[in-house]
């Protein structure tokens, strides 16, 4: 049975790996060997400490990522947020694998956005705007600014040392970050991501211009609530998988017109194999809806197999 730590998996990780591994994990979702099972979202003694199973198979690999959020986790010097990775034996059901990747998580949910957004955001986009300075805004920005040249991040958050300190973080990695009023900060951007637990929109649709390529990663259970209803139905929607995305994502609020056929999604993995339309054109407001799904986790944990694999080889 393979062990790999929280420790080394974070220095196995990078942008690259998660990107390609979350892309092909994307693209099995579409395809007959892959299945994504119903996520299970449970609360610990304290209610404050949740957790998340998720749960896939494809031809090759089988498994859960349970994902966890201990609130009080700071004040012992950890962090939040940790998740791992279980892979089952194909042929007998036993433990293949067991990785801890709490870091590598980061990094694989803003690869799905960085995919999505690879595909979906205008080519000539420079301007972005992210909402929230938590644990997870650094890595989406800095994956986007791999896939498309940003010149400026509109930082959209409350007042605080931690906001203050991301602004920093990010000058530091070169970008020029501000921060920014809401409507000033989706006026004027081309990518628009939420990376919050917010549980009412955080803007209005009318300050999205056309063009703009916004993503919602922080709604993934029941109640979460980034973007506008009235933005999901004017843009072209898509998301990792629409039967999650309707039901914990934030396509949650418009299922009753999917169900109905009003509102169209559509599952990026099949734009990335080419048997769906993307971005139709420079005008057209594109949504990508995250909630990130098992296969991402299952896929990640074979890259890093194989990425410990070749740096002891």
């Amino acid at each position: 049975m393979i062990y790999i730590s929280e420790e080394e998996s974070a220095t196995l990780i990078s942008h690259e790996i998660a990107y390609e591994a979350v892309r092909d994990a994307l693209v099995a979702a579409v395809g007959d060997e892959g299945r994504v099972f119903p996520a299970v979202l449970g609360r610990s003694a304290s209610p404050t400490n949740t957790f998340s199973i998720k749960s896939g198979t494809t031809d090759r690999l089988t498994g859960v990522k349970v994902g966890s959020f201990w609130s009080k986790n700071p004040e012992r010097g950890l962090p939040r947020h940790n998740s791992t990775i279980v892979l089952l034996d194909q042929e007998i059901g036993r433990l293949s694998a067991v990785v801890e990747a709490g870091t590598a998580n980061a990094y694989r949910t803003s690869a799905a956005d960085a995919v999505a957004a690879d595909l979906l955001a205008r080519k000539d986009a420079r301007s972005l705007t992210i909402f929230g300075a938590g644990n997870q805004a650094h890595y989406e920005v800095m994956a986007l600014a791999r896939i498309r040249p940003i010149e400026i991040v509109h930082v959209v958050a409350r007042a605080s040392e931690r906001r203050d300190a991301f602004v920093d973080v990010l000058r530091a990695n070169g970008l020029n970050a501000q921060v920014c009023p809401a409507q000033e900060a989706v006026s004027s951007s081309d990518i628009v991501v939420t990376a919050t637990p917010a549980r009412e929109p955080l803007f209005d649709a009318s300050w999205v211009r056309p063009g703009t390529h916004i993503a919602s990663m922080g709604s993934d259970a029941p109640g979460k609530h980034e973007l506008p209803v009235d933005l999901m139905q004017v843009g072209n929607l898509f998301c990792d998988l629409p039967s999650q995305s309707t039901m914990i994502g934030d396509f949650q609020h418009v299922c009753d017109q999917v169900a109905s056929g009003e509102i169209a999604i559509t599952a990026i993995g099949d734009v990335i194999k080419g048997t769906a339309v993307g971005r139709t054109s420079d005008e057209a407001i594109t949504v990508f809806d995250s909630s990130g799904i098992a296969l991402q986790d299952l896929y990640l944990a074979d890259a890093l197999i194989q990425a410990r694999a070749q740096a002891t080889a």
